[in-house]
């Protein structure tokens, strides 16, 4: 049976193509630094962008009558999927035309900053144009939302075609009945604790330029740094907790951030995966503080970074691979559980990590209990259906697959077993800490796989599933 036709393929590149338009823009932002610091890279940003304007001014012209038609969530998932490649190739494109990175590390680049892994394949960040650094810091903040996300908040009008699209970057949460309300609060949230950010790094003593793109990159929870050494380039405790608690802020849902000046900060309190979250962080650091020599600091900043998938650092992978191994799979730990959803977070995400669990205590206490009895299943007070517990295993399932896939690669090259399993969590969950294993150097294959783990891992896998089974559909007879 075919489930994609003529008709839906057209659909999609019809709805692609004023998020092209958008990704077009996007790389026409960096120009203003560009003649700022008197670079002039500027053909190097014109050109992809022309690229991608001019085509999604072709998609929604040449295919305007398909603009009403129906679209459906299949759709959104696949127009999402080709959204995010789409954006990776032309940012690439700015990375390859200004910097001469190759083809491969140039997507490989965007795609870690758009999604916000924040692994770099540059050997030396420090030596690279204004533009760039800000370039990249713009990908992650962007990013951060969800370059489908972003776009249909600022370009698109409220309809059906924008809930689909918001349903297809898996998100859920609704701050206003209507997705462009929503969008719009959500924006305007994520622009106050930006400017909030940028403010208290300044205050801290952090650069006008440095603290723009820092900011752009940690409250996205995309962590990819402006200098060789993160974060830890300062040498600051007051920037260090600055940036962890831009860190948890980002890690915490924008419908919980919405709902604190009204309830007087008990929706924050009372948010079961902000007290998880933060019950992980305590209880790890504690835990870690013990059984390591790590800076108190250092360890804090680490364990938060793991938990709300920034991978923002103050030790670099030379000193993090010298840890007690202990440390390494706690932190392993945290940086596939992840923060809360509806936030900028990748990996499982911690309402799906609940959910499961709960499921699997629900279970244990049917088997023990008497027969016929009915166990609800409840979180925070509302009842949960069975199947969300069924959808929360399968997709841990198949997190759990494409990291064992990506490993096992790893390991046929000739990689170190224990610091390629935690670079491919890594990589998988959106986080950017690494010991190593994934640099310049990198085997093109594998490098490849790495930004297929990251595309997956932000998309959360089944908007690529979905692309992959439609292109099948595309070219079999």
């Amino acid at each position: 049976m075919r489930y994609i036709n003529k008709n839906d393929l057209l659909i999609v590149a019809r709805n692609s193509g004023m998020i092209m338009i958008g990704i077009g823009i996007l790389c026409l932002i960096p120009i203003i630094v560009d003649l700022i610091y008197l670079e002039f890279n500027f053909i190097g940003y014109l050109i992809p962008a022309a690229i991608s304007i001019a085509a999604g001014f072709i998609c929604i012209k040449a295919l305007d009558n398909y603009s009403t038609n129906k679209i459906r969530l299949k759709h959104g998932m696949i127009i999402s999927s080709i959204a995010w490649l789409w954006a990776s190739i032309i940012c690439g494109l700015v990375m390859l035309l200004v910097t001469n990175l190759g083809f491969v590390d140039s997507v490989f680049e965007s795609m870690s900053a758009l999604t916000g892994s924040g692994i770099t394949m540059y050997r030396n960040v420090e030596i690279l144009p204004q533009s760039i650094l800000f370039f990249r810091s713009l990908q992650q903040w962007v990013g951060g939302l969800g370059v489908v996300v972003m776009i249909i908040g600022v370009l698109t009008r409220p309809g059906t075609a924008s809930a689909k699209l918001y349903e297809s970057e898996a998100r859920e949460e609704r701050i206003k009945p209507s997705i462009k309300a929503t969008l719009k609060q959500t924006i305007k949230i994520y622009l106050i604790y930006t400017v909030a950010g940028i403010i208290l790094y300044l205050l801290a003593g952090m650069p006008v330029f440095d603290s723009i793109c820092n900011t752009f990159s940690i409250i996205s929870t995309g962590g990819m740094g402006i200098k060789n050494a993160n974060i830890g380039f300062y040498q600051n405790d007051v920037i260090y907790f600055i940036t962890i608690v831009l860190m948890i802020l980002g890690a915490t849902s924008f419908l919980v951030h919405y709902k604190v000046i009204k309830t007087r900060g008990k929706s924050l309190i009372h948010d079961l995966q902000f007290k998880v979250m933060i019950s992980l962080i305590a209880i790890s650091t504690i835990v870690l503080y013990f059984v390591s020599n790590i800076v108190p600091i250092e360890l804090l900043f680490t364990v938060v970074s793991a938990v709300t998938t920034t991978g923002a650092t103050v030790q670099g992978y030379e000193v993090m691979s010298t840890w007690p191994s202990f440390v390494l799979i706690v932190l392993m730990a945290l940086m596939t559980i992840g923060g809360s959803s509806g936030s900028t977070v990748g990996a499982l995400k911690l309402m799906r990590v609940i959910t499961f669990f709960k499921g699997v205590y629900k279970h244990i206490r049917e088997i023990m209990s008497p027969e016929g009895r009915v166990i609800p299943l409840r979180i925070s007070g509302q009842k949960i259906p069975e199947k969300a517990v069924a959808q929360s295993g399968n997709y841990i399932t198949l997190y759990m697959l494409c990291i064992g896939f990506t490993w096992a690669l790893f390991c046929l090259y000739g990689h170190d077993p224990f610091k390629s399993l935690f670079d491919t969590m890594s990589i998988q969950g959106n986080v950017g800490l690494e010991l190593g294993e994934i640099v310049f150097s990198l085997e093109t294959p594998l490098k490849v796989i790495s930004i297929f783990n990251m595309w997956t891992g932000r998309l959360e896998i089944y908007p690529v599933l979905i692309t992959l089974r439609a292109i099948f559909e595309i070219f079999k007879r």
